[in-house]
C-alpha cells in the first residue's frame, strides 16, 4: 500500500533553517539602509587583516607649454586613508523549544526582520555620524564633531551648541541654506553628480512646504526613482533628498551628556565616505541543550571612514 507523498521534509519540519533566515536577514538589511546605499562601498570579505588602506593622490594643475621647451613635470607624494575594520555587532535570541512548538512561523519572519533592521540600522548610525565631522581638521567625540557645520537657516552662520544658554542657534531649513551648502561643495570643487542630501523626518514636513522642492519634483522628473531608491523623496536643485529616521542629533554640551538641541542634515557626495565590509551580514543557528532551545545570531563586521573632510557639509535645524 502506498503511503502517500505527505512527508516530513527540511521544509516542513525545520523552522530554524540557517540558509531561511539568512536570506529574510539580507533583504530586511537592505531594506533598512539608507546612508550606506549613499557612500563609496568596498568589499573586504574573504581577506585577512583589520586595516584598510585607500591611496589618495593629490590634485594636479595644468601648466602653460612654450613653443620648443620640455613639459612641466608634476610630482607630489601621495598620501592615503586608512579604514580599521573595527566594528563588529550582532543580534542574539535564544528561542526555547516551548516556543518553537507552539509559536507561529511568523514569529521567525519577525526576528529576521528586526534582526535585519537592527543591523542596518547599525551601519547607516556610523555613517551618519562621521558624516558630521565634515569640514572638521580633528575628529572630536561629543559637540566637537559639530565645528564644522552650520545652521539650516542660512548655511553661513556656523553653529555654535554655547548660544542662546546653551540652547543652540540651530534654525530651520530654508532655501537660502541649501543654496548656500550647494555652492558651498561647488566651491570645493566637489563634483555634482552623485551628490546626495540627507535629512531627518522632522525636516521633510519643512523641505515639502519649500516650492523649488514641489516644483520641480511635480513634474515627475523625480518619480521614477522614488519607487525604487531607499529613502528619496525627490530633487532640490538637482540633488536626490532622502530621509533618514537615524539623522543624528547636535547636543548642548560638549561631552554630548546634555540635552538633544538640534538634528543634522548632511549634503555630501558619494565619495566623501566609505563602508568596508569585510563579514556581510550573516546568521547562525546553534542548539543549547543546557537551555533546551536554539541560539539564533545574526551579525556583521564592517569599517568606515572618511574619504574627503570638504566633500559634505552638515546643517543643524531644530529638534
Amino acid at each position: 500500500m502506498a503511503l502517500g507523498t505527505d512527508h516530513v521534509t527540511s521544509t516542513t519540519a525545520a523552522t530554524f533553517i540557517p540558509e531561511v533566515w539568512s536570506d529574510e536577514i539580507v533583504a530586511a538589511y537592505k531594506k533598512s539602509l539608507v546612508a550606506a546605499n549613499l557612500v563609496k562601498k568596498m568589499s573586504f570579505k574573504g581577506k585577512k587583516g583589520d586595516v584598510v588602506h585607500i591611496p589618495v593622490p593629490t590634485r594636479g594643475n595644468a601648466s602653460a607649454k612654450a613653443a620648443s621647451t620640455q613639459v612641466t613635470l608634476i610630482a607630489a607624494t601621495e598620501s592615503e586613508i586608512t579604514v580599521a575594520i573595527n566594528k563588529h555587532y550582532e543580534y542574539s535570541r535564544l528561542i526555547e523549544d516551548i516556543v518553537e512548538a507552539q509559536a507561529l512561523s511568523s514569529l521567525r519572519q519577525f526576528y529576521t526582520d528586526d534582526a535585519g533592521h537592527a543591523l542596518g540600522k547599525q551601519v547607516d548610525t556610523d555613517l551618519v555620524n562621521l558624516g558630521q565631522q565634515f569640514n572638521v581638521s580633528t575628529a572630536g567625540a561629543g559637540n566637537f564633531r559639530y565645528a564644522g557645520a552650520f545652521i539650516g537657516g542660512d548655511g553661513s552662520t556656523a553653529f555654535d551648541y554655547t548660544a542662546n544658554t546653551n540652547a543652540g542657534n540651530a534654525s530651520a531649513l530654508t532655501a537660502a541654506g541649501i543654496r548656500r551648502t550647494i555652492q558651498r561643495l561647488d566651491d570645493s570643487d566637489v563634483p555634482m553628480d552623485n551628490r546626495f542630501f540627507l535629512i531627518p523626518p522632522s525636516v521633510r514636513n519643512t523641505i515639502l512646504g519649500l516650492s523649488e522642492f514641489t516644483t520641480f519634483n511635480s513634474v515627475g522628473e523625480a518619480g521614477t526613482a522614488n519607487s525604487i531608491r531607499n529613502g528619496m523623496i525627490g530633487d532640490i536643485y538637482g540633488v536626490p533628498v532622502y530621509v533618514t529616521s537615524n539623522a543624528g542629533y547636535a547636543n548642548s554640551a560638549a561631552n554630548g551628556s546634555g540635552t538633544n538641541i538640534g538634528r543634522v542634515c548632511l549634503m555630501a557626495h558619494k565619495d566623501s565616505m566609505v563602508l568596508v565590509e569585510q563579514v556581510g551580514v550573516r546568521s547562525q543557528t546553534q542548539y543549547k541543550q543546557e537551555y533546551l532551545g536554539t541560539l539564533f545570531t545574526a551579525d556583521t563586521l564592517y569599517g568606515c571612514a572618511e574619504l574627503r573632510n570638504y566633500g559634505g557639509v552638515a546643517l543643524v535645524v531644530p529638534v
